[in-house]
């Protein structure tokens, strides 16, 4: 928040997270220290990764964050930061970040009052406008198909259904009901043999 507000007045912060228990106060602190340095905030809840690239550009937010720790299991998280385009962010960006930190550089001490940040307002229809985009996408007919569809109790638990339903497909959902501790479990990337048995009965 602070090097972005060297170059731009009040920058917007795009946060989303994944399922796991430890998302919600990552991205309650991040949202504190982004408003304590006089930037805005856009909280878009659970989507995945990719979902965050996509929307930063779609809200016209400076900077995009998504809380998550992709495969690993539910006590490990994590922070990407992309930029205004969905990119990950220069290098520079990334050192400039870094050497505030290792210096302990006091970076919000003057921001007060009317300067500090505020939670904007998310139109609840971020996953359906990710959910839009991602159903133009696709280039084949999958109307008809029966699909097995395991989202390992993460971030794309809600979108990867609605997705494939639309696009008129049969689905059968596993992995899809996260409770914080459970993402990963038994199930996803990290063990495919629960959607290998799936498919076969």
């Amino acid at each position: 928040g602070y090097v972005l507000g060297k170059t731009k007045d009040k920058p917007v912060f795009l946060i989303g997270k994944d399922t796991r228990i430890s998302g919600d106060m990552l991205e309650d602190a991040l949202s504190a220290g982004f408003m304590a340095t006089g930037s805005n905030v856009i909280k878009v809840g659970v989507l995945p990764t990719p979902a965050i690239a996509y929307l930063v550009k779609a809200y016209g937010a400076d900077a995009g964050v998504i809380v998550s720790a992709s495969h690993n299991s539910f006590e490990y998280n994590g922070i990407k930061f992309y930029n205004s385009e969905g990119f990950k962010m220069d290098d520079s960006f990334e050192d400039e970040v870094e050497t505030i930190l290792l210096r302990n550089i006091n970076m919000d001490g003057h921001i007060s009052g009317a300067r500090i940040g505020k939670c904007l307002e998310a139109d609840d229809e971020a996953e359906l406008k990710y959910a839009k985009y991602l159903e133009q996408t696709i280039d084949a007919d999958i109307s008809g198909r029966k699909l097995v569809v395991d989202c390992a109790n993460g971030s794309a638990y809600k979108v990867a259904e609605k997705v494939f339903t639309d696009l008129g497909a049969e689905v059968i959902m596993i992995g899809n009901k996260p409770d914080g501790l459970n993402i990963n479990a038994k199930c996803g990337s990290t063990h495919p043999q629960l959607i290998q048995q799936e498919v076969i009965a």
